[in-house]
């Protein structure tokens, strides 16, 4: 498995800078878990129970969230469409535990793959990223992010969770700045 990591570009316009950080983080994390054992992506860094499987995990979760549920109004997909959310909030995380890396990276592959289509599929429609999203948040609040705003949270998710993931993987085998 190649997994890439682009440098966001220095000049691009507003899509291309947001796009190009949300690419970079989503290869950093994906970098952070590369030669990892299924085991290891199970290890925690006490006293957090996060780990880098369920990490890959929830971020699959994230992206279609956002990109396939709320912006392009898909209902949710296997194997979010099933999932016990009442009884465990964090499910995405915990579920992870006893999956394999393969598995839990091509289930991030794959979603990232499906924002990318469903983010090009808005933007072709109309490019302006002050547009709303198809679901409101909160539609007893009238919440309804923009596309702008999305594309700003997947920044800071995924840029949140790779500061977790570098303490984590240097925690299990000593390796900083995958």
């Amino acid at each position: 498995m190649t997994i890439e990591r682009p440098e966001p570009g220095f000049s691009n316009d507003e899509v291309g800078m947001l796009r190009g950080f949300i690419d970079h983080y989503r290869g950093t994390i994906r970098l952070q878990a590369s030669g990892l054992t299924d085991e290891q992506l199970e290890q925690t860094l006490p006293p957090s129970d996060l780990t880098l499987g369920g990490m890959l995990k929830h971020l699959a979760f994230v992206e279609d969230y956002w990109f396939s549920y709320n912006l392009a109004a898909h209902e949710p997909s296997p194997p979010w469409d099933t999932a016990p959310w009442h009884d465990d909030p964090d499910w995405d995380w915990h579920s992870a535990a006893g999956a394999s890396h393969a598995e839990l990276d091509a289930l991030l592959a794959d979603a990232i793959a499906r924002s990318d289509a469903c983010l090009d599929a808005a933007l072709a429609t109309d490019p302006d990223l002050g547009r709303h999203v198809a679901r409101p948040r909160d539609p007893a609040k009238g919440d309804t992010a923009t596309i702008r705003w999305v594309l700003v949270h997947m920044v800071e998710e995924y840029s949140r969770h790779a500061g977790h993931a570098d303490l984590i993987r240097q925690s299990i085998d000593g390796a900083t700045d995958v």
